[in-house]
């Protein structure tokens, strides 16, 4: 299963305004998780937006982030897979990976935010057969020869920073400061690769998934998370998307808005991959296999700011493989677990 980018960067403000010139607020403190209450002023558009964003009892999307504020944001996956071999084995394994940024709001002018997207670090890790290997950028490099060219490439990327333009509803308009980076994990592989031609190609494919284009997909494809006609709270939506790039196994997600108060906003999520079985024999030989699976989780966030605090969704899917000549055949499960935290911290 391909890594399913669970991170919602931002998500969405629930905003409600009273019609005054002041409203009292209830802001979340994004770091600690600490409800905070405030009396701020209201400018006159800004009423009027709100206004139309909570009519009828109807939310839309909507970002009120601060100017010079930086937002926290990590993102951390756990992957455990559990085998069953031929031979009636049991091996299991978790991989881990966390990648911490912050986001800074540099201006907002014309409805449009100039952010900062800070890449601070990235810490992998697996662990089989009671040993545990790890590359984390805080930290020396590691001893494993395995993990030496992720680590160089992790340590080359952390520490810079792309320039982000985002309108008010969460449309990401550019992304830029990649070449730079690209330039910067060249250099930094020329003393682990010495061969030019090879470098160029690790360099290569790591365009292929760190790029504009690949960027600004996810970073749109996980703001819009409420469709724009907007929801009541109770009220459901789906979105689906392909397990494999172009292939016919899809992850169907529903979300339901939950909750607004106290500051925060709390969608559910639970969604479902449907069991999909494949039967081919060739030669004599049948290979059969069938994937399914399910998810469950929620997403919290500031219902003033739209900033996300914390995101917990969990994927559990089941493959079965086996294989018969007609005379004896062989079979092989996993049941595999993945995690999709974002600020794992928060209480």
């Amino acid at each position: 299963m391909k890594k399913i980018l669970g991170i919602a960067l931002f998500t969405v403000a629930l905003v409600a305004c009273k019609k005054e010139n002041t409203k009292t607020i209830t802001k979340v403190n994004p770091e600690t998780g600490k409800t905070e209450t405030v009396t701020v002023e209201v400018p006159a558009e800004e009423e009027i937006k709100a206004a139309i964003v909570d009519s009828a009892g109807i939310f839309k999307q909507k970002f009120y982030l601060e100017t010079g504020k930086t937002y926290p944001l990590i993102a951390y996956q756990r992957d455990i897979q559990n085998v069953s071999t031929p031979d009636g084995k049991a091996v299991s394994g978790t991989s881990e990976s966390t990648d911490e940024m912050t986001i800074t709001v540099n201006d907002f002018k014309d409805n449009v935010y100039d952010l900062s997207v800070n890449l601070v670090a990235k810490r992998n890790s697996t662990s089989a057969n009671g040993k545990t290997v790890v590359s984390d950028t805080k930290a020396a490099a590691p001893k494993e020869e395995q993990l030496k060219g992720m680590y160089t490439i992790n340590k080359a990327i952390t520490g810079n920073k792309l320039a982000m333009k985002m309108d008010v509803n969460g449309k990401i308009i550019s992304v830029t400061g990649f070449d730079p980076i690209y330039t910067k994990i060249s250099t930094a592989l020329s003393g682990l690769v010495k061969d030019a031609k090879q470098r160029t190609e690790i360099v290569g494919n790591f365009k292929k998934g760190f790029n504009e284009a690949t960027i600004k997909e996810q970073f749109e494809k996980n703001l819009k998370i409420i469709p724009s006609k907007g929801v009541k709270i109770g009220e459901k939506w789906t979105a689906s998307e392909d397990i494999i790039p172009g292939g016919d196994l899809k992850l169907t997600s529903t979300y339901a808005l939950t909750k607004v108060e106290g500051g925060k906003a709390e969608i559910s999520v639970n969604g479902s991959i449907p069991t999909k079985s494949d039967k081919q024999s060739k030669e004599g030989i049948t290979h059969t296999m069938s994937l399914g699976g399910s998810q469950t989780g929620k997403i919290i966030f500031d219902s003033n700011t739209g900033w996300i605090l914390h995101q917990n969704i969990s994927i559990k899917t089941n493959q079965k493989e086996s294989i018969s000549d007609g005379k004896k055949s062989q079979s092989m499960s996993q049941a595999s677990t993945s995690s999709i935290i974002i600020n794992p911290s928060y209480k």
